[in-house]
């Protein structure tokens, strides 16, 4: 496994990143052993750098993997606090959940611009404070917009940013992959840490896998890939493929269409439109029926987040 300094931080991870949002509630709802499981063979092949979020539920599950492999990896969080109070709790959780007393990385979730940055500045201050007290060892941004990519890339207090990438743009809300590489090359020269999210859009870039790892792998500016892995099997492969790029992706022989992930919308739907809401990619609409644009979908889930009916799931 090759491992990478990630920008400025000071943080040397490995080149796969282990995406935490597949195994939780939002996705396949694995139970903490399995999970634990999963996460503990990806740290024993060498991945040692774990992506998640308050809103994945999957802490208890990185907890399991430590537990099992006695392997603390790099951990890296993300909130959407805009305020102290709320950030000061989103962080309790982490550290009581993980069993640790810091955590590597603090971002603030799916910011869309310099405006929702500085909206969400209180709880930025926060995270900054206890970077000064070596709770927080790096803050930074996730996003799906080009616009924040460019703002973060001029914060100095900013030290990380994971972006949306993959070779179709799938996901970005505001511009081309082509605009996207070039904020995030941008980034990348003013020092900061780059690790890329959804490499194959969520799972809908799936028919293309050979040509989607070739292209996120071969951007010299992206430190990392987050890749969402849900088995045992999964891990193997990737970590395969990323331990020997040129001949693992050689091997690949094509994509079995019945692997393919969706987003179900089961019968007992109350049709209140809260996921039509919360959706930032607008593939999810309201007639008379809830409708799914699969061509804009990326698979995150977090529109399960805001059912009341728990009537939205990703399998």
């Amino acid at each position: 496994m090759e491992y990478i300094e990630l920008g400025s931080t000071g943080l040397k991870v490995s080149r796969l990143c282990f995406g935490g949002l597949v195994i939780g509630p939002l996705q396949k709802n694995l139970s903490v052993e399995e999970g634990g499981e999963v996460i503990a063979e990806a740290l024993k092949q060498g991945v040692n750098f774990i992506d998640t979020a308050d809103l994945y539920d999957t802490y208890k599950h990185i907890r399991r993997a430590i537990d099992i492999t006695g392997i603390r990896p790099v951990i890296a969080s993300k909130s959407y606090a805009y305020d102290k109070e709320g950030a000061k709790k989103t962080v309790d959780r982490a550290l009581t959940e993980l069993k640790l007393d810091k955590i590597d990385m603090w971002l603030m979730h799916e910011q869309e611009s310099e405006n929702t940055i500085r909206g969400h500045w209180e709880a930025f201050e926060y995270y900054l404070d206890l970077k000064e007290q070596g709770i927080i060892g790096a803050v930074g941004i996730s996003t799906h917009h080009i616009a924040a990519v460019r703002a973060a890339a001029k914060i100095l207090e900013i030290d990380v940013i994971h972006p949306i990438t993959n070779k179709a743009g799938l996901g970005i809300c505001d511009g081309t992959m082509d605009e996207m590489l070039d904020a995030i090359k941008d980034a990348s020269r003013a020092g900061k840490g780059i690790y890329g999210m959804k490499p194959f859009g969520g799972g809908n870039l799936l028919h293309s896998f050979r040509e989607c790892l070739e292209f996120v792998t071969s951007i010299p500016f992206i430190h990392s890939i987050a890749i969402g892995m849900q088995s045992i099997e999964e891990v193997r492969m990737n970590v395969e493929l990323f331990n020997d790029l040129e001949n693992g992706l050689n091997k690949v022989t094509g994509y079995n269409p019945q692997n393919r992930k969706s987003l179900h919308v089961d019968f007992w739907c109350e049709k209140c439109g809260a996921c039509v809401q919360r959706c930032k990619q607008g593939a999810i609409s309201l007639d008379e029926e809830i409708e799914i644009n699969t061509e804009k979908c990326v698979l995150c889930g977090y529109c399960s987040s805001v059912c009341p009916a728990f009537a939205l799931k990703i399998y």
